[in-house]
């Protein structure tokens, strides 16, 4: 019997993420990695205009980063954190509080982007039980968000527009407002956010805290929103004595061109939620960090314990190479570079406004969208194989097409990402003519 190659083998046994195994992706293998390049099996090499889902930064086969891993792998790739420590999650856990703010002081290390989600939930409904307050259980989200494919943070997910609406019968009922309408601060009105006061102020009482993306709404829709939305609902969740969790899983580590993307509003979330670039891209890892408040509040009622604790808590393995990956970061100019990021994109993407299949163009930071103005579901069987064919990846989604690169990526690099969306563009409204 003939043995199935690779991609034989893949498509009969493997589920790849939001696919079907009666209909499996066209899938491209990738053999190296280095730079912005993916070498696929063919020889071919392409552009990752997606930072492999936005988390590496730096590209592929950064060499501090390789040398930090197999240094690590010498002493040891893995220990349980219960009961024991190390110094790459302690050193992990001091560059964390030295690059958030001041009032962000407690470190709970967790496997993924959504198992922090998780955490963080879970530490505001435990600290409000600890204060004597067990019926503050709800959570407050916005619509078009997304969190997480687990089943805490599948619940803050927008329940409607969202991945997860088989579940909705099974979820946690929460409560949603209305996405920020405003770009800038400059189109800030105080209408955009009436709907969410009135959520609050109904329903302090059962709501334990408030989660949103601050800035960037990734996955739920790549929407854009001002600072002064933020201000507000800090504002908000202080009158009414609620905790602000930020989910900066996606924005975090510069991505939209602060550091952390509450550092634009000037405010402080109570809980807040990393990971996708913490480590560089090189492997799963995430954290969530509190205020002392929430931190010591959980014990308030001298029994309270955090109710969390995964296996791989704490990786070394993992957390060596985030220490890594937040040094090179921060040694490097990443400023500038994201800023030339946000310009190049703003003046190559702009004049695809023009054309008839396109809704908005939009660029924050290192993030360039195109909104088409009908889902791309229909052109899937042939858009993938284009997309590669431009010498580009690029994973378009509803109706969006955008691209985050790392942010190492030179200028000829991004120019190759936009002429290809370009072609994607006019190759879609000739489909459509057709």
């Amino acid at each position: 019997m003939t043995e199935l190659n690779n991609l034989q083998f893949d498509a009969k046994h493997l589920w790849h993420p939001y696919s079907s195994v009666q209909n499996p992706p066209l899938l491209h293998e990738v053999v190296s990695a280095k730079g912005v390049y993916l070498t696929l099996a063919d020889g071919r090499q392409i552009i990752d205009g997606m930072s492999s889902w936005w988390s590496a930064i730096h590209g592929y086969g950064h060499p501090r980063l390789n040398a930090a891993a197999k240094d690590q792998l010498d002493k040891m790739s893995h220990v349980m954190f219960g009961g024991l420590t190390h110094d790459p999650a302690v050193s992990l856990a001091r560059r964390l509080i030295d690059i958030t703010d001041d009032a962000l002081q407690y470190v709970f290390l967790a496997d993924s982007g959504s198992v922090s989600v998780e955490v963080a939930i879970k530490m505001a409904i435990q600290y409000w039980f600890a204060q004597g307050k067990a019926d503050k259980q709800k959570l407050l989200s916005l619509r078009n968000g997304y969190h997480g494919d687990t089943f805490g943070a599948m619940a803050v997910c927008d329940p409607v527009n969202g991945m997860h609406s088989q579940f909705a019968n099974v979820l946690p009922k929460h409560l949603f407002a209305p996405a920020p309408t405003c770009r800038e601060d400059s189109d800030w009105q105080d209408e955009d956010i009436a709907e969410m006061r009135a959520l609050i102020e109904s329903n302090h009482q059962q709501l334990a805290a408030v989660i949103v993306e601050p800035l960037v709404q990734g996955a739920g829709g790549m929407h854009f929103y001002c600072p002064q939305y933020l201000r507000e609902l800090r504002a908000l969740c202080d009158k009414h004595d609620l905790l602000l969790i930020f989910d900066e899983i996606a924005t975090g580590f510069g991505r939209t061109g602060h550091l952390f993307a509450y550092e634009a509003a000037g405010v402080v979330p109570d809980i807040l939620c990393v990971g996708k670039a913490l480590t560089g891209g090189y492997m799963t890892l995430a954290a969530t960090l509190c205020q002392t408040k929430v931190a010591h509040g959980i014990s308030a009622d001298s029994q309270g314990v955090l109710m969390h604790g995964p296996t791989f808590m704490g990786n070394p393995l993992a957390c060596r190479v985030a220490c890594e990956s937040i040094d090179v970061l921060l040694e490097s100019d990443w400023q500038t570079q994201v800023l030339n990021i946000e310009t190049q994109l703003t003046n190559e993407l702009s004049e695809l406004i023009s054309h008839s299949l396109v809704k908005d163009v939009r660029v924050k930071g290192a993030i360039g969208v195109v909104e088409l103005n009908q889902p791309l579901d229909s052109f899937m069987e042939w858009l993938p194989k284009f997309i590669v064919d431009q010498g580009v990846w690029i994973r378009p989604f509803r109706s969006m097409i955008y691209v985050m690169p790392p942010y190492i990526i030179s200028a000829e690099q991004l120019s190759t990402l936009t002429q290809a969306i370009k072609a994607i563009i006019i190759n879609l409204e000739e489909s459509v003519k057709s």
